[in-house]
């Protein structure tokens, strides 16, 4: 758990955290919907087991670290995965709430600095795929050291549009 003198810590999620997680994960989809793979509508409909499950951190695959406001509430998370048999893991599920957006609360960053460190011994690189259109964020990842790779796939949500893939060397 990282400390911040700012009101919030950067941790692991936990189960108990589960209708934290769902709060955030819906306030996350209304506000930047092209930047997930999930509609609001969708979310909406999961079930209270659903949102345990994802908040548990139970797979040995993923990891999914909040910044947690005194109160409880999320105030941002980003998550980390690796797909059984993939060389190197991705950052996932990136979201920080309008409040401390932008602003040099460090919040992003910490959140970022706990996937990095969940992330290194996993592969060489870890990989996004950010949608081209989100501006901001391929500002912020190419701040942080994220380049382009090359490879884009259409966005699964808008085939008219595409995911750019980033990779940040873990070396």
């Amino acid at each position: 758990m990282q400390e911040s003198p700012h009101e919030w810590t950067v941790r692991a999620s936990v189960e108990a955290d589960w209708r934290a997680y769902r709060d955030l994960r819906l306030e996350m989809l209304a506000d930047t919907p092209m930047a997930f793979l999930e509609t609001v509508d969708d979310a909406r409909r999961h079930s209270e087991e659903h949102w345990r499950r994802r908040a548990a951190n139970a797979s040995p695959t993923g990891r999914l670290f909040a910044a947690v406001a005194p109160d409880g509430s999320w105030l941002g998370s980003m998550g980390g995965f690796q797909a059984v048999g993939a060389p190197d893991p991705h950052l996932v599920g990136v979201y920080v709430t309008p409040e401390f957006r932008g602003r040099a609360t460090g919040l992003t960053d910490a959140l970022l600095d706990a996937v990095i460190d969940w992330a290194r011994g996993r592969g060489e690189r870890l990989l996004l795929d950010v949608h081209e259109d989100n501006a901001p964020a391929i500002r912020y990842y190419e701040r942080r050291g994220f380049a382009f790779t090359g490879r884009t796939q259409p966005y699964p949500l808008d085939r008219s549009a595409n995911e750019r893939e980033m990779a940040l060397p873990l070396g």
